[in-house]
């Protein structure tokens, strides 16, 4: 690796392209790449002690470089296995977009040998906080698969396995053999934790889409089909009523409730619980009615579909004329 670093940046580089362009994304490959993002924990917290062994009973001096490029391919393939997920779901006008392009920028840093061998891998506290969020997003996208779990159920098992692996390596920033060390550890980790949930809204539902969200006065109610869609009424036609209709695909079926959100110039005003049903292939299909408005009910408008966590499915707008 020393003496062609150029060939090896190379081939990191292609390792990311093909990650993401020639991977198959079924669930065996998640479970696999969970797996030995868990496991690859282990070879970080003892890394040296690991090597000792390996060199005592085989004879074999392993460099530090194999560990950094063996995950460094495991970080690429993580993480470009999980953006499309999460780039299909990302509402790009909302604070989603924030968590998605982070995600985006994470994965050109693994395929960025300069960046990633030069600036992250010899800083320790920000390499591992780079391996959570990598653990992070992987699991986002298999535990609602495999356990079936709701968005938040999800979301607060990924965030807790996350910190609960990164705590032996931050432990080791604290000075040791004082009595405060760990609890002020455990205090930092709940109170990091606490403040991502509150953020929660952020992260996109990767194991939720949204195939289809239209607003019309006109339903189907026996066919589930929705009629025009609307962007822009008057009041006197929004005195008729509106009815939004959302098609939803989960992989493994719907386990939790969703709600349509009004909100007038960015003040909820109703909100109402979905039933949904359907197919896999269209989504599961629902609509809410409103009929009550406010009085002065002209201005920015939009619906949210969100799960019972506050986490975004997805949003429309309509702009209501006087």
């Amino acid at each position: 690796m020393q003496r062609f670093p150029g060939l090896m940046a190379l081939l990191a580089f292609a390792s990311g392209v093909a990650s993401y362009i020639l991977v198959e994304r079924k669930t065996a490959l998640a479970q696999i790449i969970a797996l030995l993002l868990v496991l690859s924990w282990l070879w970080l917290l003892l890394d040296n002690w690991l090597r000792e062994r390996i060199e005592q009973r085989f004879g074999i001096a392993l460099s530090p470089n194999v560990m950094r490029f063996a995950l460094q391919m495991l970080h690429q393939e993580s993480l470009f296995f999980a953006l499309p997920f999460f780039l299909a779901v990302t509402s790009w006008h909302h604070g989603q977009a924030i968590f998605t392009l982070l995600l985006v920028l994470c994965a050109l840093i693994s395929v960025v040998d300069p960046f990633y061998y030069r600036k992250l891998a010899p800083q320790r506290t920000l390499f591992v906080v780079f391996h959570a969020f990598t653990l992070f997003v992987v699991l986002s996208i298999i535990l609602p698969v495999l356990l079936q779990l709701t968005t938040s159920q999800s979301m607060a098992a990924a965030l807790a396995i996350a910190i609960m692996l990164s705590l032996p390596s931050l432990g080791s920033l604290m000075p040791g053999k004082r009595w405060w060390r760990v609890p002020f550890l455990m205090a930092l980790l709940c109170l990091l934790a606490t403040g991502m949930w509150q953020l929660r809204s952020f992260v996109p539902p990767a194991a939720m889409r949204l195939n289809t969200i239209v607003l019309t006065q006109e339903m189907n109610t026996t066919e589930r089909e929705p009629g025009e869609n609307i962007t822009q009424l008057t009041t006197n036609a929004l005195s008729q009523g509106l009815y939004s209709f959302t098609a939803v695909t989960v992989p493994r079926g719907l386990n939790e409730a969703v709600f349509h959100v009004w909100r007038h110039n960015g003040r909820e005003v109703d909100r109402i619980k979905l039933d949904i049903r359907g197919g896999r292939e269209s989504g599961y299909r629902a609509w809410s009615r409103k009929l009550n408005f406010p009085p002065h009910s002209q201005g920015q408008w939009q619906v949210e579909v969100v799960t019972e966590s506050e986490q975004l499915i997805g949003l429309v707008r309509f702009t209501v004329l006087e």
